[in-house]
């Protein structure tokens, strides 16, 4: 009996404060090494280094087309906003006269377009002549000075490209021919 407390004893005594089952708790074991044999299961990161964005290139995406959209006055005929998200267009910050093309807000089966017009990326509010009803641009016949509008109403001779020139204080209508 005596040797059952001394064991009793001892076993209490020998687990002291600094002991704790986390210290007696064995290590995970740990991943084998992959062998240069074994092919790998995870791919290494991809990253395509990307500079800043060319201020010079096209973005029809520009903060600069929805601010200058906002400016507009509605549609006449709809009565509408127009659209920010314009369906052709070669805004570009650096040109001396670059277009883009909205369309109004709205619902309708043929709704109104326009063009709005930009120096060096800047809304021109006033001064343009009438950039109503065109639905496209022709960048082919389009220069940093120049844009040419296209009016398609999708009937024969009905077609028509107008060009509009910077001419180093303003707009002005240069050209206006049957397109095709």
């Amino acid at each position: 009996m005596a040797a059952v407390a001394l064991t009793a004893l001892t076993a209490l005594t020998g687990c002291g404060s600094g002991d704790s089952t986390v210290a007696k708790t064995p290590a995970p074991p740990e991943a084998p090494a992959a062998t240069s044999a074994a092919p790998s299961t995870v791919a290494p990161p991809t990253t395509t280094p990307t500079g800043p964005a060319d201020p010079c290139a096209v973005n029809l995406a520009a903060p600069a087309i929805a601010q200058a959209v906002s400016e507009l006055p509605r549609d006449p005929r709809s009565k509408q906003p127009w659209s920010a998200e314009p369906i052709a267009g070669n805004y570009n910050e650096c040109a001396p006269l670059s277009a883009v093309i909205v369309e109004a807000n709205t619902n309708a089966e043929n709704p109104s377009t326009r063009a709005v017009l930009f120096h060096l990326g800047r809304y021109i509010p006033t001064g343009v002549p009438d950039t109503f009803g065109f639905n496209g641009l022709d960048t082919a016949q389009s220069t940093g000075d120049t844009v040419a509008l296209e009016y398609d109403a999708g009937i024969d001779g009905l077609s028509s490209t107008v060009k509009f020139r910077w001419n180093g204080s303003g707009v002005e209508l240069i050209g206006n021919a049957p397109a095709g």
